[in-house]
């Protein structure tokens, strides 16, 4: 890690921070060879930019670092990979200055440290950052922690992340935190009437752990509010037979986001003792081709005892999902969650950064897009239009898994799963992209955890903490 919970290290070097408002009152506590120097560069204070003040003896003796006004989750996250390597500690706010609180700062640099290195080697170590042991330094490393984690599996490849390989990664935070694990491999998925999540896996190789499955992690105590929490796990997406480009085909190991995500909330819940249960599914799969591939206009029937047909084999994601939420529903929680990668269209609408959550109750929607505003971690809400049902209903079975037409996509495909979620059941679906195609500070392009911490605080402030 590469913020430490402690007092300073001798030689630790103060960081100030800043904004372009209130850059005054700092420049008013360094020496005025220091000012001089900061205004020679022309420093302003501007977010994300930085200078480092020498000392006499021509070594770093301090850093401005200039941060947004009004807050930002990443504050600090440009500066472990741009300062010096070596200890650093938040210097004392002076009067009319900038203060940053410990969360911040422990979650903006943590994540401003992150690099996934599997196999390449990160070029240096992150500058350190000493702050003091607070609660809530702490449990903003648990955050960081579980996003850190999110990310890499989202970043393995797919050779290293087939279905077998996520329920290990699933089967070790259980480990961790003394949740009970369960899965249902091949075709005993037939047997225990997971027919769906069998018909998109079963072409894939067994032998290589590849077979489908469902995953299932339950933590928590009896008298607490049950919430279930489902993710779509596609280790890799070819497209099946009808099978995408080269191009479609190159980021889709990432189509096992909604799985990571899912499982990186749970890890926030259990670790930091929320007053819940949690009932972790991840259906898993991989889309692949064989001679044994679903095909388009198969019929299958579903746990639920609806029939779907197969309009097309690369609209597999809700498919595996129908089944997932059909069982979680059995237990009636007190909140189903879903999260997948599941469309292109919410990506057209929305963009990289803009998650889309469907709600059946719109105040709860705004209630949780007004949360993901003020801390950072957005998302937008998009309707569950009940009057393009007709879209997705088929000729031959109870529905089809393709809408009629480009148009609305991702809320046909929502509306394909509502309809395996009970009428009273209160449930949130989240079409995310679990990838940022950009580079922001603490952000780099790759696999990315999107609304774990907006969440998380929906959670808290639902159930209590």
């Amino acid at each position: 890690m590469s913020v430490r919970l402690a007092k300073p290290r001798k030689g630790s070097i103060p960081i100030h921070v800043v904004d372009r408002e209130r850059l005054g009152a700092t420049l008013g506590t360094l020496e005025a060879a220091g000012r001089a120097w900061v205004q020679a560069l022309g420093f302003n204070g501007s977010a994300d930019s930085h200078v480092l003040v020498p000392g006499a003896d021509g070594k770093p003796a301090a850093v401005l670092a200039g941060v947004r006004s009004g807050g930002d989750p990443f504050a600090l996250a440009s500066l472990p990979k741009a300062l010096p390597e070596g200890a650093y500690h938040l210097a004392p706010v002076p009067e009319g200055g900038v203060a940053l609180d410990d969360a911040t700062a422990a979650l903006s640099w943590e994540l401003g440290g992150y690099t996934f290195d599997l196999f390449k080697p990160a070029r240096r170590a992150p500058a350190e950052l000493t702050l003091p042991s607070t609660d809530a330094a702490r449990r903003a490393l648990i955050v960081a922690e579980a996003i850190a984690a999110t990310r890499d599996l989202v970043n393995m490849p797919a050779e290293q992340m087939g279905p077998g390989a996520l329920a290990e990664a699933v089967r070790l935070v259980a480990q961790q935190h003394g949740a009970r694990y369960h899965q249902v491999v091949g075709d005993d998925l037939l047997a225990q009437n997971f027919p769906a999540i069998h018909a998109v896996g079963r072409a894939a190789d067994a032998a290589s752990g590849r077979a489908p499955r469902l995953i299932e992690l339950t933590w928590g105590r009896p008298k607490h509010p049950l919430v279930t929490i489902v993710g779509k796990g596609v280790c890799f997406d070819s497209g099946g037979l009808d099978i995408k480009s080269a191009d479609g085909m190159r980021l889709m190991k990432k189509d096992m986001g909604g799985a990571a995500h899912a499982l990186g909330l749970a890890q926030l819940v259990m670790a930091l003792e929320l007053p819940l249960r949690v009932q972790l599914l991840i259906p898993a799969v991989e889309n692949a081709i064989a001679g044994n591939a679903f095909r388009p206009g198969d019929v299958f029937k579903t746990r639920k005892g609806l029939h779907i047909e197969i309009g097309n084999t690369d609209a597999e994601g809700r498919v595996i999902l129908c089944d997932a939420l059909a069982y979680g529903a059995e237990s009636r929680p007190a909140l189903m969650v879903d999260m997948a990668t599941l469309t292109g269209a919410a990506r057209v609408a929305l963009g990289a950064q803009l998650p889309a959550l469907f709600c059946r109750d719109t105040a709860q929607a705004r209630e949780i897009v007004d949360l993901g505003l003020q801390i950072g971690d957005p998302l937008w809400h998009l309707p569950l239009w009940a009057g393009y049902h007709g879209l997705i209903e088929s000729d031959v079975a109870d529905i089809v898994n393709t809408g009629r037409g480009g148009l609305a996509g991702a809320i046909t495909a929502a509306l394909f799963l509502e309809d395996f979620v009970p009428a009273g059941q209160e449930w949130l679906h989240l079409d995310l992209f679990a990838w940022n195609d950009q580079a922001r500070p603490g952000r780099p392009v790759g696999g990315e955890a999107q609304t774990l911490r907006t969440l998380l605080a929906y959670l808290q402030r639902r159930f209590g903490a």
